[in-house]
């Protein structure tokens, strides 16, 4: 089996950000039999975030209320099919839930164009409203639903369709994956602002190595940047100036903490994998 090689920095390049396809070897070349070990924060936000997740989400209801019916409008004065749509999703400890969010795509798509696929560049299934609905995160705005309803989280790993991780292997391929559902998936996240929409199973592995360090450093001021980050990124903001504005780990921060966790199998050694 081939050795990953040691990683290039390119985070401090103004040219370069997070959402660019730059080499990150260590965890593009990780071997899927590497195991991961993670540690959920046990402090007492994490003990009391369902609550806090409560509050924040009935204080913003109301003007939530007034851009989730004008997004609603859009869609179903540009599109035929509903405004809405739900789909079975994975929560914590991989409890199926209805997701609830705005619909993006052409109505019933999946049925014409051959089943569940990840969203690509220039997707010919997204809607005009759609593209716009995703730029601006408003097509997720109907999830508050799901957080007062405790199936989800304001912040936390995206949620992912069943069928997804099956068509793809994802908990086969991808090192850490099943340690998504140590906690609630969350409305937006650390790795929803820095990195792209999954559209392969690389990005797939390089969320993971965000999702699990949000996971193990969770914290009430940790989710308040990320949220405020999030509006940022809504209006236009871009991941490089998110992460200096918000204070947001860097790339070789999390890849750090992310190999520090992986265990080897007896047969393999992990020291390649650790930057110099």
């Amino acid at each position: 089996m081939a050795t990953p090689h040691n990683t290039t920095s390119t985070s401090e390049n103004p040219v370069l950000t997070e959402t660019s396809r730059t080499l990150w070897p260590e965890i593009d070349n990780l071997p899927p039999t590497f195991a991961v070990d993670v540690v959920p924060d046990n402090s007492w936000y994490a003990a009391s975030k369902s609550v806090v997740d409560y509050l924040i989400a009935v204080a913003i209801l109301p003007f939530a209320l007034l851009l989730i019916g004008f997004a609603y409008a859009l869609v179903r004065l540009s599109s035929a099919g509903p405004g809405f749509y739900n789909q079975t999703r994975l929560g914590r400890g991989g409890k199926p839930y209805k997701i609830l969010k705005l619909r993006t795509m052409t109505y019933n798509v999946e049925k014409t164009s051959g089943g569940p696929a990840w969203s690509q560049k220039n997707d010919t299934r997204i809607t005009r409203v759609g593209n716009l609905l995703r730029k601006t995160h408003l097509d997720e705005l109907p999830q508050i639903f799901n957080v007062l309803m405790g199936d989800m989280s304001l912040v936390g790993p995206r949620p992912e369709r069943p069928e997804m991780i099956d068509l793809k292997k994802l908990n086969d391929e991808v090192p850490g994956y099943s340690h998504r559902l140590l906690v609630k998936p969350g409305v937006t996240g650390l790795s929803q602002i820095q990195l792209p929409a999954d559209s392969d199973l690389l990005s797939v592995r390089r969320k993971i190595v965000y999702d699990l360090y949000y996971i193990e450093n969770s914290s009430f001021w940790f989710d308040m940047r990320i949220i405020v980050a999030t509006l940022m990124k809504a209006a236009g903001c871009g991941p490089t100036w998110l992460r200096r504005l918000f204070l947001l780990p860097r790339r070789e921060v999390v890849s750090d903490v992310f190999l520090r966790h992986v265990i080897a199998p007896q047969t393999q050694a992990i020291t390649s994998l650790l930057p110099a």
